[in-house]
């Protein structure tokens, strides 16, 4: 695959404007500030496709992006408490909606966690969701190069507790610094493009 041909498609700010799904589609979902932006702009191996905004709870739409025979979905951040309950109300809707909509072809959500802090409640709602509802999943480790080997070694020690189903979770450390956990997560968006054709 040609991860830098990839473009964007359009955003959608409510679910009302949610188009019907042409083709499969993997989302990214995490909470304000935690480098969804930053991850998909490694993916891609652009500098700007997606928007990287040092402002929590910038992006209020989800984001299609295009690339062969899939799109990708960039979910508005959810949990950052600076919100009016209007946009609140709206961003669940259309997080909610989009995630519930049985139409659409969803193939994988990778799940970003800050991997320097434990998983919020929203990120383990977010899990707990995925399980229930039989959404494929890979949790994404993000901001791997802000901690050391020990720390590291500790978190990842702490996540056997604070994750629920650690034993069967797919778990990737990434770093949009570094470049950890790119080619992991190309692969898998190999794999997935491939089983579609």
């Amino acid at each position: 695959m040609n991860f830098s041909s990839a473009c964007f498609k359009a955003s959608y700010g409510t679910f009302k404007q949610l188009p019907p799904p042409e083709k499969a589609e993997i989302a990214f979902s995490g909470r304000s500030n935690v480098g969804k932006s930053s991850l998909i702009n490694r993916i891609f191996g652009r500098k700007s496709l997606a928007r990287v905004s040092s402002q929590p709870g910038k992006t209020a739409t989800i984001n299609f992006y295009e690339l062969e025979n899939l799109y990708f979905a960039d979910l508005p951040g959810y949990g950052y408490a600076k919100v009016s309950k209007t946009d609140k109300k709206r961003w669940n809707d259309l997080i909610g909606g989009y995630l519930s909509d049985g139409e659409r072809d969803l193939a994988l959500v990778f799940q970003l966690i800050d991997f320097r802090h434990p998983p919020t409640k929203d990120d383990l709602d977010m899990i707990e969701y995925f399980v229930e509802c039989e959404i494929p999943f890979a949790v994404v480790l993000t901001k791997a190069d802000k901690l050391s080997k020990t720390e590291r070694a500790s978190r990842l020690e702490a996540l056997k507790t604070e994750l629920p189903y650690f034993d069967d979770l797919t778990l990737i450390p990434f770093s949009a610094v570094t470049d950890e956990g790119v080619d992991r997560l190309r692969s898998i968006v190999e794999e997935i493009a491939l089983e579609e054709n």
